[in-house]
């Protein structure tokens, strides 16, 4: 005959459910701390989100405004745009019509800037061709699409190789813009140093009227990799 014991259900409502405790200990806590910071549990909640935006903006996103006319049409004064700063983290590149943010101490001046990727890593950029377009690795870019109206490609000539590990960038507002163009005689020769980059502008969000995704443009799809690119 079976003799032990058999709990009752009685037994088992009096014993503690998996994990109550800790959870009691953790609620305990947060009133523990809630009681000695003034204003009670609205601070602290105040302050946890305060925390918590800190981290996104540190580690995911980050809201940039716009501070000229450079990027115009797309981009304009006052636009606030979401940077995605995830992006290129984890083995992942800057790319061809990429926007991009970048920190242009040393390089442009100490401020962040941002521009369109035009050419990556060992990419051969040439203005201009017959008909007034960039070329890429001897692709002409038709940049229409997103080009200011009236601005030409480029009244300046170039002919550059971008080095592995930067980028060359200009604006869309060509006329408007101070970018890699400008810096064609200065140390590192308006390239723009891929570790430098803070992320990937993929959003407007500022003002609700202008809400839009900022998508790569097709214009570069059909230009070909380099010659001695690293995949």
């Amino acid at each position: 005959m079976d003799t032990e014991a058999q709990p009752t259900e009685r037994d088992r409502s009096s014993r503690p459910e998996p994990g109550a405790a800790e959870g009691r200990s953790r609620f305990a806590l947060v009133s523990w701390i809630a009681d000695r910071v003034p204003g009670g549990r609205i601070t602290l909640t105040l302050l946890v989100c305060l925390l918590f935006l800190l981290l996104l903006s540190t580690f995911v996103v980050q809201p940039f405004q716009i501070p000229s006319g450079s990027m115009e049409r797309g981009l304009r004064v006052g636009d606030r745009v979401l940077v995605n700063k995830l992006a290129y983290r984890f083995g992942a590149q800057p790319r061809r019509g990429d926007v991009v943010v970048f920190d242009g101490t040393g390089y442009f001046g100490d401020a962040d800037y941002i521009k369109r990727v035009v050419g990556v890593g060992a990419d051969r950029v040439v203005c201009c061709d017959k008909e007034g377009r960039i070329q890429v690795n001897g692709r002409s870019v038709d940049e229409s699409t997103f080009l200011y109206p009236g601005d030409s490609p480029s009244t300046v000539s170039f002919d550059v190789v971008v080095p592995d590990g930067a980028l060359f960038a200009l604006g869309d507002h060509r006329s408007a813009s101070s970018d890699s163009r400008d810096h064609l005689g200065s140390p590192g020769g308006g390239m723009i140093p891929v570790d430098v980059v803070v992320g990937r502008a993929d959003w407007i969000v500022w003002p609700s009227d202008h809400w839009t995704r900022l998508e790569r443009p097709d214009a570069y799809a059909r230009v070909p990799a380099a010659a001695g690119a690293h995949g």
